[in-house]
């Protein structure tokens, strides 16, 4: 699968492990939930680490220590018209000062591209692969912004 990263379409390596399944080597990502409940196993596992927050998950659970251990946080969308996870995005950025992968998921549209990346989203991960090309134009879909970004 591909994902438009930094404003490029690249091979996603990620691989997100739902709370039933077994963990296992590699570049796992797993829910707010899980990181907190099995963190010390997680850690031991070889690989880059990352955790996935649904829209109603609080940024603030993550400490600014397991914040330094993580290479990507996911933004889980479960339909476009929630919009927590764009503020959580400018929470992890602003507040928590957290440098590493932020990635929109699931439910999101090529539309919100922009927006989302002006608020620190620097991943996005489309359920149809399709809309990649769609999606990387909208990042320049304004030359002119009257709010200061976050990126």
């Amino acid at each position: 699968m591909q994902i438009i990263k930094d404003a490029e379409i690249i091979d996603n390596a990620w691989i997100y492990i739902d709370d039933e399944q077994a963990l296992s080597a590699g570049d796992i990502c797993v829910s707010l939930q899980r990181w907190l409940q099995d963190k010390a196993e997680i850690l031991t596992i070889a690989g880059k680490k990352g955790i996935r927050l649904n829209s109603d998950d609080d940024v603030l659970q993550i400490s600014n220590e397991d914040l330094a251990k993580l290479d990507l946080i996911e933004l889980n969308f479960s339909v476009f018209r929630d919009g927590r996870s764009f503020s959580q995005a400018r929470i992890l950025r602003k507040h928590c000062n957290y440098h590493g992968e932020i990635r929109a998921v699931g439910g999101f549209l090529a539309d919100q591209v922009f927006y989302l990346h002006r608020v620190g989203v620097n991943a996005f991960q489309f359920e149809d692969e399709q809309q990649l090309p769609l999606a990387q134009s909208c990042l320049n879909s304004f030359s002119v912004t009257y709010q200061q970004s976050t990126c």
